[in-house]
């Protein structure tokens, strides 16, 4: 039976990593909304889909799934709008809900993306994110070894981070080392600038006690160069410790009960950008076969939000000057 999907918002990542692999889907049916109705027309010509002058003909058109892919500043009023409509199935971009831009996060709209997840739950809409870092080789390679070599569980977690990947790396830590139970948090004075990704803000550093026990650290920044790795992770477990860097990077893993540290690399003509174009293909495959097969979506909608609940304590750590309880003040209901 073929799947139709509606993609709202079809700027660059859109244009460029989603639509291309859904419209070479021989079981999809397409339809796209911009609130610019030329710009859908002209992709949907070229693209063989549907376009919709309005948002409010996403929902008649009665798609298996609406992808909302628009600035993250205009998801919140797009999502009420189409879970409001009814549609059944939604999938967010990240971060979830960022009303000032995914370099500045509040408190304000962790409680916007609970509203969207409370309406959604309320209507009986299956919410997914895309957290396309999880589908990164070396992400995958990470996963596997520590599913496979008995690394056991996580003890600590240093993380330093560009911000254009900063809800990814929350993302990726909570993947790997599970929720976060405390923050504190301290905020730069001195602001960065990273003209690539238009994000202007200040450095933040967190100490972060989890919910198993385990400690982390994470610096945000936007003063790195775009050239050097945008981000690295490293995770020290029982047994083992892994070090994830950059969109391309080089993943080394520590074992220690064969007391070999390995290092794995993807080939040297695949540059960064085709990783991340791969990642999308990936993340989204894996979504699309999740509505094939009426599963559970591989990343699940409240994800979205666990990773806004970092952000929010972090910010009223920040501003506080205190350690937060996260499930406590942040509660996800």
């Amino acid at each position: 039976m073929a799947l139709k999907i509606a993609v709202v918002g079809t700027g660059t990542v859109s244009r460029d990593n989603y639509i291309p692999f859904l419209a070479g889907q021989p079981d999809i049916e397409l339809g796209l909304y911009n609130r610019t109705q030329a710009t859908a027309l002209q992709i949907a010509q070229e693209f063989g889909a549907t376009a919709f002058s309005s948002l409010d003909e996403v929902a008649p058109w009665n798609p298996t799934a609406a992808l909302i892919l628009t600035s993250e500043t205009a998801r919140y009023d797009i999502a009420m709008q189409l879970i409001g409509d009814g549609i059944s199935k939604i999938f967010f971009e990240k971060p979830l809900v960022a009303m000032n831009g995914q370099a500045h996060v509040s408190e304000d709209d962790f409680l916007k993306g609970r509203e969207v997840l409370d309406l959604a739950r309320e209507r009986n809409c299956e919410t997914a994110m895309v957290f396309n870092y999880r589908f990164f080789e070396q992400t995958l390679a990470a996963r596997k070894a520590v599913a496979e070599r008995g690394f056991g569980q996580v003890i600590n977690m240093t993380g330093l981070v560009h911000y254009a990947c900063w809800s990814h790396c929350i993302d990726l830590m909570q993947h790997f080392a599970g929720d976060v139970a405390e923050i504190t948090a301290l905020s730069g004075t001195m602001q960065h600038s990273a003209p690539m990704v238009n994000i202007v803000a200040p450095d933040v550093t967190a100490a972060l006690r989890l919910e198993s026990g385990a400690t982390a650290t994470l610096i945000g920044t936007a003063g790195m160069k775009w050239q050097h790795p945008l981000y690295e992770l490293m995770l020290t477990f029982e047994n083992g410790r892994i070090h994830l860097r950059d969109l391309d990077g080089t993943l080394e893993i520590l074992d220690g009960a064969s007391q070999t540290h390995e290092s794995h690399s993807i080939v040297r003509h695949v540059s960064r950008w085709d990783q991340y174009a791969a990642s999308f293909k990936k993340a989204l495959g894996a979504y699309l076969d999740s509505l094939r097969n009426e599963q559970v979506p591989p990343v699940p909608g409240i994800d979205g939000l666990r990773e806004l609940q970092v952000e929010a304590a972090l910010k009223r750590s920040v501003a506080q000057r205190r350690p937060v309880l996260v499930r406590q003040e942040f509660p996800l209901r």
